[in-house]
């Protein structure tokens, strides 16, 4: 009797610690329901009572389940909060990242370099808007000239 109790007692011990098999809980769930328990393991005879009783009940009523309609449009609220984690995420980068002194000679021209590029990429720009406006100049004096000679 007492080699059953120690396996008992060692069951108890892993049921609580959720580490027992389905066949090791059907020998406590039998022990603490059908024999006469000893004094100190008492205590825990409601908790397989409660679990044998749970597991005789059942829903008579049927349950409805309501689905909602899927209209295809993601609501506004997720387009926030995935902004917010875009600006938080930028912002926090920026913040963690900030001047790095501690650069080396090659880093140094490398940065030296992109600024240059950046630069004359700037200037390009400028020089290809003011192309364009120009453009559109002769654009409009083409319509103006074309309204102006087939009115005639």
């Amino acid at each position: 009797m007492t080699m059953e109790l120690n396996k008992i007692e060692k069951l108890l011990e892993s049921w609580f610690e959720g580490q027992t098999t389905l066949q090791e809980e059907a020998v406590l769930m039998d022990f603490f329901l059908n024999e006469n328990v000893p004094q100190h393991l008492l205590q825990y005879k409601p908790i397989f009572v409660g679990l044998s009783a749970a597991r005789k009940e059942k829903m008579e009523k049927p349950v409805m389940v309501f689905e909602r309609e899927k209209t295809g449009k993601t609501p506004v609220w997720k387009y926030g909060i995935a902004a917010g984690l875009v600006l938080a995420l930028g912002v926090g980068s920026f913040y963690l990242s900030g001047p790095n002194p501690e650069l080396t000679p090659e880093e140094q021209e490398a940065l030296a370099a992109f600024e240059q590029s950046k630069e004359a990429l700037r200037f390009l720009s400028e020089n290809i808007n003011k192309g364009t406006k120009h453009h559109a100049l002769v654009d409009e004096f083409e319509i103006a000239n074309n309204k102006v000679f087939e009115n005639k």
